[in-house]
């Protein structure tokens, strides 16, 4: 297993940029897509270069001295592309694309002339680049205040989200002056995640967004209707597989009631996909939350046993709050898919480390 974890590292590194006419030194190469229009892009995204380091940071004290080494090495190389993609004013906030000029849609034709598509800065993007870097009390203060001011009620309420949750104080997934309010439970999972991480204070808005992942997990919203509960990754998989991370990691106290919820539809769900990496994430989930797994033979996994499958979307009509176009917005017409082989390999590297902590403590909880 430890050769798998070397080999795995191995192809990580090789597939960080050197530095191209698409990704700078440093940068995982992403793309974008749509089968249905035959669309497909470089996307020179901050995104899944941060997760990466964000996932190999949390397994790296449990691999060798040299592989500890490799880790080092792409996390450092990555974060040093985070000021190009840090709030245009300068502020301590991060967008998914460069800001100063504006690189939304890069290497595209037609959406990156148009201001409508350039995006404000999000929390997802925020979040892992404070978990992937020094910060400071001061630093995760400002933070948290920043968070605050445009969460739900602050400046406006949410429309598109469920009824019992309208009024809410959790937070939005956008830092944009006059973005629309979105409930994310994979995103509110992230922040959330950041901020245990810092040891600060809970607050409404805290209190609030543990509350909104627990209504959709509890009330089953979230293998019904997925999308309705995090629009930028809009399957079950995705939100077991966020939400399980946040839980094993704090064991946040209003979560612990749908633990075992969490584990059954999780178990369900395994049972009935034959999408390879959705097996990988789902068995990381129940590893995650206590649970005996066979092992997956992901050393065997090549380019193949990736394709379909995406981590995040963006879709093209969220933004509309006129309840009929919030009514087609799930239509795949209307996302953009984003996939990186680097990422799919992290979360094979992920995996084998979940599962061989877990044959070491299997009457233990296991904590990442």
């Amino acid at each position: 297993m430890n050769d798998t974890m070397g080999i795995l590292l191995g192809k990580i590194r090789s597939l960080q940029s050197a530095g191209d006419k698409y990704f700078p030194a440093g940068i995982f190469p992403a793309h974008r897509s749509n089968p249905i229009i035959w669309y497909r892009r470089p996307d020179t995204t901050i995104f899944f270069s941060a997760i990466i380091s964000f996932t190999l940071s949390c397994v790296r004290k449990y691999v060798s001295s040299d592989q500890q080494a490799v880790i080092d090495a792409i996390c450092s190389e990555v974060a040093g592309n985070y000021p190009d993609f840090r709030n245009k004013d300068g502020l301590d906030t991060y967008n998914f694309w460069k800001t100063k000029p504006s690189r939304h849609f890069p290497n595209g034709y037609i959406f990156r002339h148009f201001e409508h598509f350039r995006i404000p800065d999000d929390v997802d993007d925020t979040a892992f680049i404070y978990l992937t870097s020094p910060r400071g009390k001061e630093e995760v203060a400002w933070l948290k205040n920043k968070l605050s001011l445009h969460a739900n009620g602050e400046k406006q309420w949410i429309k598109n989200t469920f009824p019992q949750v309208r009024k809410l104080r959790a937070y939005s997934t956008w830092f944009g002056k006059h973005m629309y309010i979105e409930f994310d439970a994979c995103v509110l999972s992230n922040i959330l995640y950041c901020i245990y991480q810092h040891g600060t204070e809970l607050n409404e808005n805290d209190r609030d967004s543990l509350e909104y992942i627990r209504f959709i997990i509890e009330e089953g919203h979230y293998l019904r209707v997925p999308f309705r509960c995090a629009h930028q990754y809009p399957r079950s998989e995705l939100i077991i597989y966020h939400v399980a991370r946040l839980i094993a990691a704090f064991d946040p106290v209003p979560l612990r009631s749908i633990r075992s919820r969490l584990i059954a539809d999780t178990r369900l769900l395994l049972n009935r996909t034959e999408v390879p990496m959705d097996r990988v994430i789902l068995s990381s989930s129940l590893l995650r939350l206590g649970v005996q797994m066979d092992y997956i033979e992901v050393e065997k996994f090549t380019s193949r046993d990736f394709k379909g499958f995406y981590f995040f979307i963006a879709g093209l009509l969220t933004a509309y709050e006129h309840p009929v176009l919030y009514r087609i917005a799930n239509s795949r017409l209307f996302h953009m898919y984003w996939t990186c082989e680097a990422h799919c390999l992290t979360l094979l590297a992920e995996y084998v480390i979940l599962h061989k902590l877990r044959d070491k403590h299997a009457d233990k909880p296991l904590l990442t």
